[in-house]
C-alpha cells in the first residue's frame, strides 16, 4: 500500500513539474506575444505616419502646382485685359460718352 501511495505521490509530482512547465511556457510564450504585438503596432504606426508624410507631401506639391497655374492664367488674364482697354479704351469712351449724351 506504501509503495502505490509513494507511487501515487511521484505522479503527482511529475504531474506538478509538467503543469508548472507549462505554465511557465504559456507565460514564456504570453510574453513574446505580447512584445510582437508591440513591435507589429510600432512598425505599422511609422509606416502608416511615413505614409500620411508622403501623401502630405505629394497633395501639398499638386496644390502648389494648381497654385502656379491659377496665378499664371490670372497673369494672361489681366495682361490681356490690359491690352484689349489699350487698344480699345478711345472706342469704350466714346461709345460711353455716346451714351450719355443721347446720340
Amino acid at each position: 500500500m506504501n509503495t502505490v501511495i509513494k507511487r501515487i505521490s511521484e505522479i503527482e509530482d511529475a504531474a506538478s513539474a509538467i503543469m508548472e512547465g507549462a505554465n511557465a511556457s504559456k507565460k514564456a510564450f504570453a510574453q513574446e506575444m505580447e512584445e510582437r504585438t508591440r513591435e507589429f503596432d510600432r512598425d505599422l504606426e511609422e509606416r502608416t505616419d511615413q505614409g500620411i508624410e508622403e501623401f502630405r507631401k505629394r497633395m501639398e506639391s499638386e496644390m502648389s502646382h494648381k497654385q502656379k497655374q491659377q496665378s499664371a492664367k490670372a497673369e494672361e488674364l489681366l495682361r490681356r485685359m490690359e491690352q484689349n482697354f489699350e487698344e480699345c479704351h478711345s472706342q469704350y469712351v466714346n461709345t460711353l460718352f455716346g451714351m450719355l449724351t443721347g446720340e
